[in-house]
């Protein structure tokens, strides 16, 4: 080969170098969104409970936007996923309980998950546990590329401390490579380990601190049992509310059965360990993708589907408009987004779609309800000026600002809360005068002609 033939080969492969690197420059960021069942504000960087202990998710909190004030759309698991995934509010499809698959409401026929709408853009999709409640079944098959694995148990023969049903806890089983939720966290991780042909968008559903409350021993060690904070019940805390919600709303215990029945100080015990299982997951995933080839070009988002009461207004689980059952976590890192500044404004989950659209630079989808959150990713004080609206059962809903909470109920009944000194919401101002224009105004963000309510698990 002649001395110009070598130099037009160097050049031809300098050229492919060259060319493949700013096409990787171009390529839109991958996406790791990571699912949390029944979180409630008891993480560190919340600071929801004074003993529990989740470094992992601390972590990632301090990596960028950690949104302390977000509010899921519906509190229960259902609904509350179909609205992130589909961007819309419930009072938009009509699904505010638990029942109706994504697949099976009319409403959302033309309305693509989060998923597709990446995939139909060049993204493969990866997604495993716990993502939406009935999973990526039917025509949702397509939005799905690769499985990442199952979520849920395993669960012991017999019970071991609740009489009988789903509420059941315990030492259970022996070793976390039996927990289905480390098995995908460690598939999760793997797969991030791997260089893909075009961006990625993957999902990943950790299924605990959901009921039954099995994790193995060694996360019940974590909390001396006598020691542990139990949250604040007041016996007068009801009595300034109206009568709704102040009853069994479903399957879960009211909190006299739980004294009653069961171990209050055990529950709760049980609860913190899961907590700390399912942190220890998100670790697993986040060693995955930082000690892989993605870590520089990737988007994490972490979010729970709602909160979760555990005696608060003595109460348990979920399904009520009030703080412990809407708050949630919820936090964004990725490159360009400034660490270590927590976001105080309210934000809603029904936000993701939107953000995540436009930080991977897609085309906009002006059907979404949400609002995209870049304003407050480059800057923490951003204010966001659309209350959030959680909805529970049709025709109940909760307005939230960043000082303050309305709560209006089907039969007109209502209560208001000042969070800049009442976090615990322990003194219902609804009733005093001086609020009534504030509440005309907060009432302005309800919708006057909400869709009809969805119900059962409608087949096609």
């Amino acid at each position: 080969m002649n001395i110009s033939k070598v130099y037009l080969v160097l050049f031809l492969v300098g050229l492919l170098l060259n060319t493949n690197i700013v096409q990787a420059e171009n390529r839109p960021p991958n996406v790791l969104m990571i699912c949390i069942d029944d979180l409630n504000d008891w993480i560190g960087c919340l600071g929801g409970h004074p003993d529990v202990k989740t470094p992992h998710m601390d972590q990632l909190a301090t990596q960028g936007r950690n949104f302390t004030n977000a509010h899921c759309v519906v509190p229960v698991c259902s609904p509350s996923r179909v609205c992130i995934m589909s961007g819309l509010h419930a009072t938009t499809h009509g699904s505010y309980d638990l029942g109706p698959s994504y697949q099976s409401i009319p409403r959302l026929d033309n309305a693509p998950c989060m998923q597709a709408y990446f995939k139909s853009h060049g993204y493969t999709t990866l997604a495993g546990g716990k993502v939406l409640h009935h999973g990526f079944t039917d025509y949702l098959k397509d939005a799905i590329d690769i499985n990442l694995g199952r979520h849920g148990g395993p669960r012991p023969k017999k019970q071991m401390n609740w009489p009988g049903g789903a509420w059941d806890w315990g030492a259970f089983p022996d070793t976390d490579d039996q927990m289905f939720d480390y098995q995908l966290a460690k598939n999760a991780a793997d797969a991030l380990g791997k260089q893909y042909d075009k961006p990625f968008f993957m999902s990943v559903g950790i299924f605990r601190p959901h009921v039954p409350m099995f994790v193995p021993q060694k996360w019940f060690d974590l909390y001396d049992r006598e020691k542990i904070t139990l949250p604040k019940t007041p016996l007068a805390d009801l009595d300034d509310l109206p009568p709704n919600f102040n009853r069994r709303l479903n399957i879960e215990p009211t909190h006299a059965e739980v004294l009653e029945k069961g171990d209050w100080r055990g529950m709760v015990q049980a609860y913190l360990a899961c907590v700390s299982f399912a942190d220890m997951c998100v670790g697993e995933i986040m060693d995955g993708l930082n000690n892989g080839p993605n870590k520089e070009n990737t988007i994490v988002v972490l979010w729970s589907d709602h909160g979760f009461h555990l005696g608060e207004k003595q109460h348990w689980a979920k399904r009520t408009l009030w703080e412990e059952s809407t708050r949630t976590p919820f936090m964004i890192t990725g490159s360009g987004i400034p660490a270590n500044k927590a976001c105080e404004e309210a934000v809603s989950l029904l936000d993701i779609y939107p953000t995540l659209i436009d930080l991977c630079g897609l085309p906009k989808y002006a059907a979404l309800d949400g609002i995209s959150l870049t304003p407050q990713l480059k800057d923490h004080t951003a204010i966001r000026k659309q209350p959030v609206l959680t909805s529970s059962y049709f025709g109940n809903h909760a307005v939230r600002t960043k000082d303050w909470r309305y709560i209006r109920y089907a039969d007109g009944a209502e209560e208001l809360y000042d969070h800049r000194v009442d976090s615990d919401e322990f003194t219902n101002l609804a009733k005093d005068p001086k609020y009534n224009g504030l509440k005309k105004e907060l009432a302005g963000s309800i919708p006057k002609n909400a869709a009809p309510e969805v119900k059962g698990l409608i087949k096609k």
